[in-house]
């Protein structure tokens, strides 16, 4: 019989004066259990309901206060629970965000906004809850930005395919040849066809740089139905596309100013000064968290910036590198029962963590690094997609290490990392094994 002796931390933490708010959009269901104040081992629990406006939610906060409530937890409902979490915060009580999956009501019972609040605070009282990653102030404005640039880019380019598809129904077919319809020359192009130009060839005689090459396709291409309601309706989606891009380069700009004034994303120089344009010399002993995040492969200024903003640069927050890709949802549960052992699934998780994370992957997955050849390694026995996950959370766990040591510098352990460290007679060993499976007979004679 195999037993099994483990170091369980015991998260239980039992607290005497606790509240909790079941959040919806106009109201908050708040219970509160505190001891009795005559009958030693005996819990006093009310339970009222407030409105979700600014005002209301200050009286709470100072009832709460005076109350001594030692914590208060707020189910992740939608947006709601932000002006409850937000206010009681500042108000000075530590407040818990916690996951509305984690705090369901045992099944079977009745089911009312007062029932769940009173669960709430048993659960918050006996500590078996956990809370959710709120990052401070300063992160939060930046994932405002950051989430919302990310947005408009994708609305940019789903007015770029309106435009395409617009083409499409006139006969121009400038896709076919140009890899990138808004680029230089399909910009041109496109202009001179609102404007009037309907000759092919001196639409053609548009293209700038590597599309002049293909003078005689973009001939063929350009020859359509293009009238003029094509024109009014093409100028509207640019005019859209250009008022878009002018707000992205807007929020990018913001988003600089914004990640200079935290002191932590700050460099330091080699004199010991410090600031936001500081740690940006070669012999620098910190460099900014922008900078050291861009030495990665695949991550670049932009990347680093929505990975700052979704994580924040406290690592206090997760314990491990591996805390922080189970929180990502970058590494698969267990699922064991019996003999059975199978692969769980790695969950949704942040969306715009995990976006930035897929290209990021993406993108060092095609490098002559470690990173490329790791990815090389995996596509061979789980596929590209399981591949580009494994390497997703082998690119946190690097992020992680950067930004909990700031003196830390990324090093690339080079394509040939796993080859030196197997060793020249297991990579002999290996070889020999492939060849011979594939009915071939092997004899090695050492080169002269």
């Amino acid at each position: 019989m195999d037993v099994w002796q483990l170091d369980v931390e015991d998260e239980q933490e039992v607290l005497a004066r606790v509240a909790a708010i079941d959040v919806a959009k106009a109201t908050g269901m708040v219970c509160t259990r505190v001891p009795h104040e005559n009958t030693p081992g005996r819990r006093v629990t009310k339970v009222w309901q407030v409105s979700a406006t600014t005002n209301a939610i200050m009286e709470l906060a100072d009832h709460l206060v005076c109350a001594g409530i030692e914590r208060v937890v707020v189910e992740s409902t939608s947006d709601y629970w932000r002006p409850f979490f937000y206010l009681i915060e500042a108000r000075g009580v530590r407040v818990w965000l916690v996951n509305a999956r984690d705090v369901k009501n045992v099944p079977g019972r009745p089911k009312t906004d007062k029932l769940d609040a009173i669960w709430l605070a048993k659960l918050n009282e006996r500590g078996m809850l956990r809370p959710s990653f709120v990052p401070p102030a300063p992160i939060r404005q930046l994932r405002d930005y950051t989430r919302l640039r990310l947005d408009l880019t994708t609305e940019r380019s789903r007015h770029a395919q309106r435009l395409e598809k617009l083409l499409e129904d006139a006969l121009i077919k400038i896709s076919t040849v140009a890899t990138d319809i808004m680029g230089v020359s399909g910009r041109a192009m496109i202009e001179a066809l609102i404007a009037g130009q309907r000759d092919p060839h001196a639409l053609a005689d548009l293209a700038k740089g590597r599309m002049r090459v293909k003078h005689d396709a973009l001939v063929q291409a350009l020859t359509g139905q293009f009238d003029d309601h094509h024109g009014e309706l093409a100028q509207i989606l640019l005019d859209q596309v250009d008022a878009l891009s002018a707000q992205i380069e807007r929020l990018t700009a913001r988003i600089d100013q914004l990640i200079a004034a935290i002191p932590a994303a700050q460099g330091v120089d080699a004199d010991g000064t410090t600031g936001p344009h500081a740690g940006t010399g070669p012999d620098a002993p910190v460099l900014s968290a922008i900078a050291r995040l861009d030495e990665v492969p695949g991550i670049g200024a932009r990347a680093a910036q929505i990975i700052i903003a979704e994580i924040g640069l406290d690592m206090n927050q997760f314990p491990t590198a591996g805390h922080l890709a189970s929180w990502a949802k970058l590494c698969p549960r267990a699922n064991q029962s019996g003999a059975k052992n199978r692969s769980g699934a790695t969950g949704k998780g942040n969306r715009y963590l995990k976006g930035v994370l897929g290209e990021v992957a993406a993108a060092a997955a095609k490098t002559n690094t470690f990173l490329g050849h790791r990815y090389r390694r995996l596509v061979k026995r789980c596929g590209k997609l399981k591949a580009l996950v494994a390497l997703a959370r082998s690119i946190l766990v690097i992020i992680w290490h950067l930004l909990s040591d700031p003196a830390s510098r990324f090093h690339d352990l080079g394509p040939d990392f796993y080859d030196n460290r197997l060793g020249p007679e297991r990579t002999r060993r290996n070889h020999i094994r492939q060849l011979e499976a594939l009915g071939y007979k092997v004899t090695l004679e050492p080169a002269a």
